[in-house]
């Protein structure tokens, strides 16, 4: 399908047969971060993306399939959505035992308790420009009313102009900010951004 032909997207919550896609689009959010995380983590003989797959089939934990919502064109997964409510006092023992790279996101989130944080959003290169990424903030407005909470937050590394511009136009602000400490192959610098938006606000036409 070509990029520039518009596709209005199903919706619907993600199964546990979508999980091997869900890994891949988890990876394609972190930039490559998780495909190498998950690699440390493989027993040998066993690849990165089986670690990933597992970790989405668990029915608890940040990266579940059960915390997620997918965006269909056609029959095909085109984006996921992947968010719950940060705890309400965010709790950061431990914060000192967590890999280095992974302090300053932790950091952000205990800035925004009580959100209801979207912790995934992507889409695979060929459905991008068509709007489903707003779209799926949308839905992450919907479950943040149904949850109770205030506000929902995002965090976006500096250096993702075009995602940032996304969100800004969703109606999002950056409220904090962290350097970010990023493998050594990682080409990128910046800083990690806490974006929130409050019930009250919206998507801009």
């Amino acid at each position: 399908m070509s990029s520039r032909n518009k596709v209005d997207p199903t919706i619907r919550p993600a199964l546990l047969a979508d999980t091997a896609t869900l890994t891949v689009l988890m990876d394609i959010a972190g930039e490559g971060v998780p495909n190498r995380l998950w690699l440390e983590m493989a027993e040998p003989g066993r690849s990165a993306l089986e670690v990933g797959r597992e970790r989405a089939r668990r029915e608890e934990g940040g990266f579940s399939y059960r915390h997620t919502t997918v965006a269909l064109a056609g029959d095909e997964i085109a984006a996921c959505l992947i968010g719950y409510l940060l705890d309400d006092p965010y709790d950061l023992t431990g914060l000192d035992d967590m890999p280095e790279p992974f302090r300053p996101l932790v950091r952000l989130e205990a800035k925004a308790p009580g959100t209801w944080y979207v912790n995934v959003i992507a889409t695979f290169p060929e459905y991008r420009g068509q709007g489903i990424g707003a779209r799926l903030l949308e839905i992450a407005g919907d479950r943040t009313r149904e949850a109770g909470a205030a506000a929902s937050s995002i965090i976006v590394g500096s250096w993702n102009a075009g995602a940032t511009r996304l969100y800004s136009r969703c109606g999002y602000q950056v409220v904090a900010q962290e350097p970010a400490i990023l493998p050594e192959a990682y080409l990128q610098t910046g800083d990690w951004l806490l974006m929130t938006r409050s019930l009250t606000k919206r998507t801009s036409s």
